[in-house]
């Protein structure tokens, strides 16, 4: 693999709440907690933890803006965690490849050996 993988940024966006959040925030540029919670089926508190867990594996940056933060997704964190869904994605094809022939290789076996009977 190219990239280490990094178990507590894939724990953060592992749940589908934080990676529907992260879709609200890079379609509208920006949020609140307040703005987020009028668009999911969840309270503005368990949107501002999510927001905690999603801040401190620095997928997003918070600003102060009045009595609320207004929270923008890191793209380059983003991307970072793309290149390592790629890099995983990759080494499994590989597994899965090598599985295939083996399993191909144990059929002709069987075959092979059906016809020699």
């Amino acid at each position: 693999m190219t990239a280490a993988v990094d178990d507590d940024l894939w724990s953060a966006v592992g749940d589908p709440t934080r990676r529907r959040m992260l879709d609200l925030l890079l379609a509208e540029g920006d949020g609140t907690a307040t703005s987020l919670s009028e668009q999911l089926p969840v309270t503005r508190q368990a949107i501002a933890k999510h927001l905690g867990v999603l801040d401190r594996v620095g997928l997003v940056h918070a600003t102060p803006a009045g009595r609320e933060r207004r929270y923008r997704v890191d793209e380059a964190q983003l991307a970072r965690a793309v290149a390592q869904l790629s890099s995983v994605g990759a080494a499994w094809d590989s597994r899965l490849r090598r599985i295939k022939r083996i399993a191909e290789a144990i059929q002709r076996g069987k075959d092979q050996r059906g016809i020699q009977q």
